[in-house]
């Protein structure tokens, strides 16, 4: 399996349509990462979810998701399920979170993503992170969206047991979901890390990468 290394990364920006979205889609990766690289800053930005229990679960899971690093998230109050129609809303916050922060890794929503929401998100980030390396994550639901990746980061079984706990542990208000349980997100985990000869892996759209081979 061929590696690309990011280089020395000493920010990351990660936004979601709806809180447990970065977590799901990237807990593994943002462990792995914040592990590593004690005292990273990581911008978060979720889109809704403002003012009421889910920001609560978002903020402790977030913390525990990014040990020793420096969290900064905004967590606003759109309207779930209806973020075509607040695209001035969102591509405001979109833009204000580019304005604050420079970051060497953009962790975003899938393009293709079957809910409007994320796919929403997604086509908003390259608009305002132009310069930058965006993977989009996947995350698994009944739409039956889950496709080929081209970018992956394996995790280690112990990143990938933790990933699970933290995700059932501080999303609560989840659980009730029939999806939402330990075999989906360690059995999505397994089949991404046999694509890419690992134990387990979250994997990662990427829209654009510019190559430096001659370095």
């Amino acid at each position: 399996m061929i590696r690309l290394g990011a280089g020395r990364l000493d920010g990351i920006a990660a936004v979601g349509a709806h809180c447990d979205d970065i977590a799901i889609g990237a807990g593994g990766t943002l462990l792995t990462l914040c592990r590593a690289r004690p005292g990273i800053r990581v911008d978060a930005l979720v889109l809704s979810g403002g003012g009421g229990e889910r920001e609560q679960e978002e903020r402790a899971a977030l913390a525990a998701f990014c040990p020793g690093a420096d969290v900064r998230l905004t967590v606003l109050k759109l309207a779930d399920g209806r973020m075509p129609a607040q695209w001035e809303e969102a591509k405001a916050a979109v833009e204000e979170l580019r304005g604050r922060t420079d970051p060497g890794l953009v962790l975003a929503p899938r393009t293709d993503d079957a809910h409007q929401d994320h796919r929403g998100l997604a086509r908003l980030v390259p608009t305002a992170f132009r310069d930058h390396l965006v993977l989009g994550y996947e995350i698994v639901k009944w739409d039956g969206d889950l496709g080929r990746t081209g970018a992956y980061q394996p995790l280690t079984p112990d990143v990938a047991e933790d990933k699970v706990r933290l995700l059932l542990e501080h999303y609560p208000s989840q659980r009730h979901r029939p999806w939402y349980d330990r075999e989906a997100f360690l059995g999505l985990a397994r089949i991404r890390g046999i694509e890419c000869h690992a134990r387990y892996a979250e994997a990662f759209a990427v829209p654009k990468l510019t190559l430096g081979l001659e370095g």
